[in-house]
């Protein structure tokens, strides 16, 4: 038998993989993976349909197409006053995750001390230790996943590369405020710790909030890395095209590992995308369009036995169940599926040490008649 030594020899399937997998074995309702079950806008659909009949079908520039990073340009000094030059600081990738992962692989070496705040994002953590790197979990607690800034400052070291944070956040729809970004850019004055902002919920964001991009703040925006999604945005996750914004310095850097790991992105994609944006008003639509969903979900929750934690921004709604059942988060979402039909992510898999607060997240980019049909189930419970 053939040796091999795994260079991520605890990592398995991702829990998003493996829920789905159970949902449809089990033909159950899939809230747990984060994709609507309706369709994307037809004029979005058309007009990538139209770019590849006019010719856009060979490699894009590394960087991405000129248009589309004009467009961002031009929608990042609109919300957030700072502009980033679509020649050397933005540029198209493969979806918010492939972002993340050159972000990390351009600046992390072995030994280096990353800060992620969990539960997080299941990507973070393994890319962190993939290179080398020293994962620093700073733990939130339910229901509201607040960042205490005191605490955080004791995780630092001689040897802290980057913190990471994620507002609007996966999986727990809490956010920063104000008062969380003058926090860190307190803790980060004169040293030389780098920013990464995963922002790809920013637009779906509820009740009047403003989204605090680190693009807000020149002290922060001078050394961050901020990843973005159009997934998100339009409705098409499996499309796989996101962003990075990054001063020009880090952006170099940067773009030396993006063109050694994937080059350049669906050149149709972006091409449709750069079009639809022109004319779209997507930007404005989308936070009514998913608060709706929200509410609603949030109104028929409440025949269940859950109770609902706070949800400020994303598409995902937390529930604890610590009041119906005393198992494992694992235990009760394969139950979930299994028995009522619905298909959930239990929370604990965010967390390095598995911590289980009795919490699961339900995703509602969905249609209202699934909605409807999940909670139906869920009522049984």
């Amino acid at each position: 038998m053939m040796n091999i030594n795994s260079k991520l020899p605890t990592v398995g399937t991702t829990i998003f993989t493996v829920m789905s997998k159970l949902a449809a074995d089990h033909q159950a309702i899939n809230l747990s993976q984060g994709f609507p079950d309706y369709e994307t806008n037809e004029q979005l659909i058309a007009e990538i349909s139209q770019a590849m009949k006019s010719g856009f079908n060979q490699y894009a520039p590394m960087a991405g197409l000129v248009s589309l990073r004009e467009l961002i340009s031009e929608k990042i000094e609109n919300l957030y006053g700072t502009k980033y030059h679509p020649e050397t600081e933005i540029t198209i990738t493969a979806g918010g995750t492939q972002a993340i992962f050159t972000a990390i692989n351009t600046f992390i070496t072995a030994g280096d001390e990353v800060i992620i705040f969990e539960p997080a994002y299941d990507c973070y953590a393994p890319t962190i230790k993939l290179l080398g790197g020293l994962v620093k979990p700073f733990e939130l607690q339910a229901p509201d996943y607040k960042i205490d800034w005191e605490m955080v400052k004791k995780l630092f070291s001689a040897n802290t590369k980057m913190i990471i944070i994620n507002t609007p956040h996966n999986p727990t729809g809490s956010i920063l405020r104000k008062q969380d970004i003058e926090a860190l850019i307190k803790l980060t004055k004169d040293t030389d710790i780098l920013i990464l902002s995963d922002e790809v919920y920013e637009h779906i964001i509820f009740d009047g909030e403003q989204h605090q991009s680190v693009a807000l703040y020149p002290e922060l925006a001078e050394r961050s890395l901020i990843v973005a999604s159009f997934g998100k945005l339009l409705h098409a996750t499996g499309w796989k095209v996101g962003y990075c914004l990054a001063p020009e310095k880090l952006m170099s850097e940067f773009r030396k590992i993006h063109q050694f790991n994937v080059f350049s992105v669906n050149t149709p994609m972006q091409a449709g995308i750069a079009n639809y944006l022109k004319s779209s008003n997507v930007y404005q639509e989308i936070p009514v369009f998913f608060q709706k969903k929200r509410d609603y979900f949030q109104e028929l929750l409440k025949q269940t036995k859950f109770e609902l934690l706070p949800c400020k921004g994303s598409y995902f709604q937390c529930v604890s169940f610590a009041n119906i059942s005393e198992e494992k988060d694992t235990d009760f979402a394969k139950r979930l599926v299994s028995t009522v039909g619905v298909a959930a992510i239990p929370v604990s898999a965010f967390y390095t040490q598995k911590i289980d607060n009795k919490v699961i997240r339900f995703c509602f980019a969905k249609e209202d008649s699934t909605l409807e049909k999940a909670v139906e189930k869920l009522t049984k419970l």
